[in-house]
């Protein structure tokens, strides 16, 4: 399921992100969502969350 919508994610999802510094190559990070950081019900490149880990990405992939 792809992490465009808010509604989707709950913290304590399992979820991969992409990374700021990984954009261009499109390198994933999986984790648990800790924080939902972006505010809107949508987004196109992917809702912004914290991981457990501290890493901050935006969702591409919910698992």
């Amino acid at each position: 399921m792809k992490g465009n919508s808010r509604a989707d994610i709950k913290v304590g999802d399992r979820v991969k992100v992409v990374q700021k510094q990984d954009q261009r190559t499109g390198s994933l990070t999986e984790g648990i969502v800790r924080d939902i950081l972006t505010k809107s019900a949508v987004h196109p490149h992917g809702i912004k969350v914290r991981l457990e880990s501290g890493i901050i990405g935006r969702v591409k992939e919910i698992i």
